[in-house]
């Protein structure tokens, strides 16, 4: 699995300390899990990589595909006899090959992503995705004739199941009728699976499609059906002109650049960072103008509520399929219960497995 945020966020191996700041250009290196070309997950950190590479005196390299494993730890470990001053790995999978590395150069700082575990030269970081994931759901829902909505799932992982509950909250709260239908691929890129996913999504009445897997396959199903298009990662639109109406996206520079400053300055510590669209690691991309004005603006206000931090998107009262209430009125999940989300809210259609 490449992306899984769970509960034990804080958990930590060693003592958090301090490194001292480099006298020197500043080497970057990055490990990816997938191409950087496929438009998703890697694609997004590599616009970080670059956003980070225009900064004076900043050196940045990147291996691409790399397998979480054996090979994880090769290459994360050429990375650090190279003498790079920080590594970021961008994979669940590479955690245990990340940690195993920075135990060898405690000189060299290592960043990884979405996981849990922490060294003294080792912190984490991953994004509250969840917030854009409730702002596509309300276009969703604004959007939808059928009230049938289809979700192409990656892995049935709290990240997702977050996402996914998440959405559908916001496709619920313009229209309180609908569905969301959710088939489960077991992949993070595999266009062909992922496309065959969305066809058996609009077999069944869904006429708005949105995904959490790297390509855009299932962009593609939905415009050759003649509906509409929920991206993910990056602006998806260029595969899907004609049906993408926005998409929840990473942004993943300016964290870069905070980690990348702290660093050189000799500031940084090893911790765990969840940051939101309060700190701009998350977004959502620019609606395109098959979303209707009014649409626009509805979003746009429930955004800027999030960004303010006075709208909680897990606040009850909420239930869940089987009508147990999960989230009472007045009070907003905590943290620890988002990590740890196994459940899905009234309205989705499918199972957690």
């Amino acid at each position: 699995m490449r992306r899984w945020l769970p509960i034990l966020l804080i958990f930590a191996l060693g003592t958090a300390g301090t490194l001292p700041a480099a006298e020197k250009e500043l080497k970057v290196g990055f490990v990816y899990v997938s191409p950087i070309g496929d438009a998703g997950w890697s694609y997004a950190h590599d616009l970080g990589r670059q956003h980070i590479a225009a900064m004076p005196g900043v050196e940045t390299a990147y291996v691409e595909s790399v397998p979480e494993g054996a090979d994880a730890e090769r290459v994360i470990l050429n990375m650090a006899r190279k003498n790079f001053d920080l590594i970021f790995a961008t994979s669940f999978g590479y955690m245990d090959p990340m940690l195993k590395v920075a135990q060898q150069f405690p000189d060299t700082v290592f960043m990884h992503c979405s996981g849990f575990k922490r060294h003294r030269n080792m912190g984490n970081y991953f994004g509250r995705m969840y917030q854009a994931r409730y702002l596509s759901g309300m276009v969703a829902g604004a959007m939808t004739r059928k009230k049938i909505l289809g979700y192409v799932a990656a892995f049935p992982i709290p990240e997702v199941i977050r996402g996914i509950n998440a959405f559908t909250l916001g496709a619920q709260a313009v229209t309180p009728e609908v569905q969301v239908r959710v088939v489960w691929t077991k992949t993070w890129y595999d266009p062909a699976t992922e496309k065959e996913a969305a066809k058996s999504l609009l077999d069944v009445g869904a006429d708005v499609i949105a995904q959490h897997q790297d390509s855009p396959g299932p962009q593609e199903a939905a415009q050759e059906a003649g509906v509409y298009s929920i991206g993910y990662n990056s602006d998806m639109s260029p595969f899907a002109p004609k049906a993408h109406l926005v998409a929840p996206v990473w942004n993943w520079g300016p964290f870069y650049e905070e980690i990348v400053t702290a660093v050189r300055d000799g500031s940084w510590t090893s911790q765990s960072h969840w940051y939101g669209m309060d700190k701009g690691m998350v977004a959502l991309s620019p609606m395109t103008e098959l979303v209707p004005q009014a649409v626009q603006d509805m979003v746009m206000a429930k955004k800027a509520e999030i960004t303010a931090g006075t709208f909680k998107v897990f606040t009850g009262p909420i239930s869940d399929q089987a009508g147990t209430l999960r989230i009472p009125a007045g009070e907003s999940a905590t943290d620890e219960a988002l990590l740890g989300m196994d459940w899905f809210v009234q309205g989705v259609v499918g199972t957690t497995e």
